[in-house]
C-alpha cells in the first residue's frame, strides 16, 4: 500500500512521526519487518468512530476499532484485544467468550484498558499490546484493504492495511468475529 491520503487525513510514513503514537507504539514499530504504516494527527475531540468517520471523509467500512475485553479462569485473568470493522459488532459473548476459555466476558473498564495498554482509551490499538495477549482479528479487516487504527493516542490515528495486522505478534484471525 502506497498511502498518502485517506478521506482528508494527511498522512506521514510512521517511522517519520513517532511523536504522534504512544510508547508502546513507538516499540513496536520500531521492530524488524514491521509493515508500512502511516500516521495523521487529528482533533483529539473527534477520535470515536462516527465523529472521526464525519469530520475526516473516512468511511467506516475503512475505520477499524480495537476493544479489550477480559474474563477469568480459575482464578487466573485473561486479556485480549478484538479488532473489527466499525461497520460491525463483536461476537463477545460467543466467539471470543469461547477463544479466551471463560465463563464470563466483558469489555475492560477505561481504567483497567489503559493500565493495562498504556493507551489513552478511544485511542487503544493492536499495535504495542501486551505480548500475551491474543490479538483477535475479524476476517472482514483482513479484507479490507487500508484501515485507519487508534494510534495509542486520541489525537492522531494510523493507516495499515488490514492484511498487515496479520503479521502482529498473537494475532489470530477469525471468521465470523463481529457480525
Amino acid at each position: 500500500m502506497r498511502a498518502t491520503t485517506l478521506g482528508s487525513l494527511q498522512l506521514t510514513p510512521i517511522a517519520d512521526a513517532l511523536e504522534l503514537v504512544a510508547a508502546p507504539v513507538r516499540e513496536a514499530v520500531a521492530a524488524p519487518g514491521f509493515p508500512p504504516a502511516w500516521v495523521a494527527p487529528i482533533d483529539a475531540e473527534l477520535s470515536d468512530t462516527a465523529e472521526f468517520c464525519r469530520a475526516y471523509d473516512v468511511p467506516p467500512a475503512a475505520s477499524a476499532n480495537c476493544v479489550v475485553v477480559t474474563g477469568k479462569r480459575e482464578g487466573q485473568q485473561r486479556w485480549a484485544a478484538a479488532v473489527l470493522l466499525a461497520t460491525t459488532r463483536a461476537e463477545v459473548n460467543t466467539v471470543i467468550r469461547r477463544r479466551l476459555d471463560v465463563r464470563k466476558i466483558s469489555f475492560a473498564s477505561m481504567a483497567d484498558a489503559t493500565s493495562q495498554t498504556g493507551m489513552e482509551y478511544g485511542g487503544i490499538t493492536p499495535i504495542g499490546l501486551p505480548a500475551e495477549w491474543p490479538i483477535l482479528l475479524d476476517a472482514r479487516v483482513i479484507e479490507a484493504g487500508p484501515v485507519v487504527i487508534g494510534s495509542g493516542i486520541r489525537a492522531s490515528k494510523i493507516v495499515i492495511d488490514g492484511a498487515d495486522l496479520a503479521k502482529l505478534p498473537g494475532a489470530e484471525v477469525i471468521d465470523g468475529l463481529g457480525r
